[in-house]
């Protein structure tokens, strides 16, 4: 599929996805939600995600100036049709992907920006870097999923904090609340954010997939719940070819070399 917002680049197991609207730091059109949902249908074997932007930003937010149902600003009622119809489901494919997703923000994220790069599993940030919930400042609401991944991620008062007050979090400040996984310096960001993503790309696919959905049935589940899905998860991951070498290398006292089946 040709892309016309983003960029998309497979390197063995490994899928770059580049925010490609370096002019407007990647607003996001109802067209790169759309192109991003897309990415992630049409992973095939891929094993792992990078998620970064082009230029000085990740994402500066929702594209306010687009035409269309996408224009908060033309019709009461865009906002509402593109998050239902466009970047809600991006969101949801992000969460949802069955790999890990790495996200490397080079840049301001703002708006369904920030809700972008914290639907990744692991987020690294340049120093320079920062999360904003700007809505306020234009008399509207978090959107894109920020509502619940803020408020699991850091609590309460520091969502509230957030969306209330519509104050940037420097990417240091992030890690230190436990919103991020690592601030690195920005020269550094792309490389350790590939080394990552590369070493998550060649891991246990399997596993990682059923950690992810574990994880979100911890998030919302009982303990009884939980419980019981990793019970089920063992049992699917333990069935896998990774699985079976795996054990071979642990008592061969070997690296182990997992194929993501």
């Amino acid at each position: 599929m040709s892309y016309e917002t983003i960029l998309v680049e497979k390197d063995g197991p490994l899928t770059t996805i580049t925010l490609n609207r370096p002019d407007r730091l990647n607003a996001m059109p109802p067209q790169m939600a759309d192109e991003i949902g897309a990415a992630f249908y049409d992973l095939g074997d891929s094993r792992a995600v990078l998620i970064t932007g082009a230029g000085k930003g990740f994402c500066s937010g929702a594209d306010l100036a687009a035409r269309g149902e996408g224009s908060a600003l033309q019709n009461k009622g865009g906002s509402h049709r593109a998050l239902q119809n466009h970047y809600n489901p991006a969101i949801n494919q992000v969460l949802r992907a069955d790999v890990p997703v790495i996200c490397a923000v080079n840049g301001p994220a703002a708006g369904v920006g920030c809700s972008l790069a914290l639907a990744g599993d692991f987020v690294l940030a340049g120093k320079s870097a920062y999360f904003l919930q700007a809505f306020v400042n234009i008399g509207l609401v978090p959107d894109g999923g920020s509502t619940w991944l803020l408020s699991r991620a850091i609590g309460r008062a520091r969502a509230t904090q957030m969306m209330m007050l519509g104050e940037k979090i420097g990417a240091e400040q992030a890690e230190d609340w436990g919103l991020i996984y690592k601030a690195v310096d920005d020269d550094a960001l792309l490389a350790e954010a590939k080394a990552l993503a590369q070493k998550l790309a060649n891991g246990p696919t399997v596993a990682y997939a059923t950690m992810k959905r574990n994880i979100a049935t911890a998030l919302d589940g009982d303990l009884t719940q939980v419980l019981l899905a990793e019970a089920e998860g063992q049992r699917t991951a333990g069935a896998s070819k990774d699985a079976t070498e795996g054990g071979m290398a642990f008592l061969q006292k070997r690296k182990p070399e997992f194929k993501g089946e």
